[in-house]
């Protein structure tokens, strides 16, 4: 018989960062207690809406199998006494594991039982774990509630635990589990009973409740684009995925309200009012067909009723608040634009940039010299307006509107650069400077910005680095530990030197930003800093390329200083893994190539061969296929197979540790020329054979 089981939490409202967390935490640790006890399912299906965590098992086994298995007891002098009859201890030792000593047997000097173990039913297994699971879930905040001593997110109000029709014999925070549950707040059905778990569901939106997050989703596209057709205006869903992401997990049942706000805010740039209404208050902006922004906008009510009234008040409470924020947002534009950007500049000396480590003015001017540095290897001619760029590049900052909505840094700064008259490319630079902003968004499109933009992060990389160096108990950043977000820093400038294929030394331009900031703040540069930033950067130059090249791949071109030129490098490691991924004898290649390494690996070897030395054919075989491809490098490391049989030969035939001093020299010397040969490639030793 194939079982259904279903679990449901109901709280006060979650936070909504924390539900789809705590339905991939569900979904890992219950597949986890099923794979665990060999217990066979069909799926696992997980539900969450702000108020309920939901998982539904399908097609689960009755129980395990039943396990035969071989125990071993106490060894023959002690299970026998000296007339060959079992001792207390065998006999305790049979007692124990259910058999009659009759059972027992001799193997190997000890005595045996062979035990019969009986599988346990899916109901025991989910019984004795659904609430230890329960109590594992983790999230920011978790807190005690009532009179429990365990933490969760928020009060549990209700517990649904159903194998098939039966409701299993469990209890958290004092709650018994039943097989009913609570509706929508605002739904006429208080209380819905669940008669088939797999119904679960479509027997929620009886009350109300879309618990399926994906049909959830899609609920609120079509009905807010629906209700934006009858506006003859659109909604342009392509940038608002995490604002779709949260209203989605905001709601239960999720209505669309048109509202609107007056139409002379429209005088404020578009990314001001998108901002405020997508980033602050989880509003969706409508678009003219045009594609010209509208004044009117969507909130997602989550209201059950046909009451006008009702809807009138979501109407007029959402319009209070944008009409609000919207005045804040156009006094503070209007404010901000008396002042040129270029005046702001000197503001900057009052905002701090890092502890110990100045202000954003002495940050601005780093990075107008760490721009000038990188237009010089560049062989930028005229890099005036790569200057300008990083002058202004933090300007905004220190602005009302900035200080306000952080969200708009770079985005404003262009606005008010161009309204100061500064031209395209340099208005353009100060907002694509901060780009990428995420891990797959968008690059600096043009020079000026691409090389700011770098510059401005490895001061970042730089600064925080130095700053924790005489800290051990500071860690380097992490996922958890990155206020600056250095991770993303790096990523972001690796991103576009290899994209523009920019002529740059990575690590060449560490050094100069360390230098300065230790010639400006008087830090004296400890020897492993700079080693660890160059670990660093690499360790990410791996995250990016993780997915394209096997991990040993990229293990054996780390020490081919990959920051000196990564495009030099991507080629590399494109050709390195073409030449393991395309060889069919490459086990054979890789055995003839970490036997040279190893033989050479603690000698000191030259290039001087001594031809008059060769006692044996093969050493001379060996010498002329080396003659005869002097050179080989990563872009035609396919020569490499032509020495696979010579080296075979070599090394059957001439033994390289020869008594005499000079042979033997002579023969290390030989392979000594191949294993440099094979190292300027790659670190062979790090390539596993296929």
């Amino acid at each position: 018989m194939e079982n259904n089981f279903l679990l449901e939490i109901l709280v006060q409202e979650l936070p909504y960062q924390f539900i789809p967390s705590a339905e991939a935490q569900l979904f890992e640790l219950f597949k986890k207690l099923l794979d665990d006890n060999k217990i066979n399912f069909l799926n696992i299906k997980t539900y969450a809406t702000p108020r309920r965590l939901a998982l539904l098992i399908e097609g689960a086994d009755e129980k395990q199998q039943d396990v035969a298995k071989d125990v071993k007891g106490p060894i023959l002098n002690i299970a026998l006494d000296a007339d060959g009859n079992y001792t207390q201890a065998a006999i305790g030792f049979a007692k124990k594991n259910g058999i009659s000593p009759d059972l027992l047997y001799q193997k190997d000097n000890y005595i045996w039982a062979k035990v019969e173990q009986k599988g346990k039913t899916v109901k025991e297994i989910l019984t004795e774990n659904i609430k230890q699971i329960i109590m594992k879930l983790q999230g920011s905040h978790f807190m005690r509630w009532g009179y429990h001593e365990e933490k969760f997110s928020r009060p549990v109000e209700n517990l649904v635990a159903i194998l098939n029709d039966e409701v299993l014999d469990v209890e958290i925070f004092g709650i018994k589990a039943t097989n009913k549950t609570r509706g929508h707040r605002f739904s006429n059905v208080k209380e819905v009973v669940i008669t088939d778990v797999l119904k679960y569901p479509d027997i929620l939106k009886i009350a109300n409740v879309y618990v399926d997050v994906e049909e959830r989703k899609q609920l609120i596209v079509d009905s807010a684009a629906k209700k934006a057709e009858e506006e003859n205006l659109i909604i342009d869903f392509s940038n608002l995925e995490d604002l779709l992401d949260e209203v989605t997990y905001i709601t239960e049942f999720p209505v669309p309200v048109i509202c609107e706000f007056k139409e002379e805010y429209l005088q404020i740039p578009d990314i001001v009012t998108v901002t405020v209404m997508s980033k602050h208050q989880r509003y969706f902006p409508l678009y003219e067909k045009t594609g010209k922004l509208s004044n009117k906008f969507i909130t997602m009510a989550n209201f059950v009723g046909e009451d006008k009234e009702s809807f009138d008040n979501i109407k007029a409470g959402n319009q209070r608040v944008i009409s609000a924020r919207l005045e804040d947002g156009k006094f503070f534009y209007d404010e901000d634009i008396k002042t040129p950007l270029i005046e702001r500049v000197p503001l900057l000396k009052g905002m701090t940039f890092q502890r110990n480590l100045g202000t954003l003015f002495d940050k601005t001017a780093r990075i107008e010299k760490l721009s000038s540095y990188m237009a010089d290897k560049l062989n930028i001619t005229d890099k005036s307006d790569i200057l300008r760029a990083a002058k202004l590049c933090k300007a905004d900052l220190s602005s009302k509107l900035v200080f306000e909505f952080t969200e708009l840094q770079g985005f404003i700064g262009e606005n008010y650069a161009l309204k100061s008259g500064e031209k395209d490319n340099v208005a353009l630079a100060v907002k694509e400077h901060y780009f990428p902003l995420n891990a797959n968004s968008s690059l600096p499109s043009k020079i000026e910005g691409q090389v700011v933009s770098i510059a401005d992060k490895i001061d970042t990389v730089c600064a925080v680095f130095l700053s924790t160096q005489n800290d051990k108990k500071k860690k380097r950043p992490t996922g958890s530990n990155d206020p600056l977000a250095v991770r993303r820093a790096i990523i972001g400038i690796l991103r576009t030197v290899i994209t523009y294929g920019l002529k740059l030394d990575l690590a060449d331009l560490v050094k100069y930003s360390l230098k300065l900031i230790s010639d400006e703040f008087n830090i004296k540069i400890e020897d492993e800093t700079q080693g660890e930033i160059f670990d660093f950067i690499c360790s990410r130059l791996n995250v990016i390329y993780e997915k394209t090249f096997d991990n040993d791949v990229l293990a054996a071109c780390k020490n081919t200083e990959p920051l000196s030129d990564l495009n030099l490098w991507l080629d590399r490691v494109n050709h390195v893994q073409k030449f393991v991924s395309e060889n069919e004898n490459f086990v054979e290649i890789l055995e003839a190539i970490n036997r040279v390494l190893r033989i050479t690996a603690n000698h000191k070897t030259t290039n001087e061969i001594k031809t008059a030395l060769f006692e044996d054919e093969e050493e001379k075989t060996l010498f002329d296929a080396i003659v005869q491809a002097p050179q080989i490098t990563f872009e035609n490391m396919g020569d490499i197979k032509f020495f696979v049989n010579p080296l075979h030969n070599f090394f059957d035939k001439v033994l390289v540790m020869a008594e005499d001093e000079d042979i033997k020299n002579n023969r290390l010397n030989l392979l000594g020329i191949l294993a440099n040969r094979f190292n300027s490639i790659c670190d062979f030793s790090k390539i596993v054979s296929r």
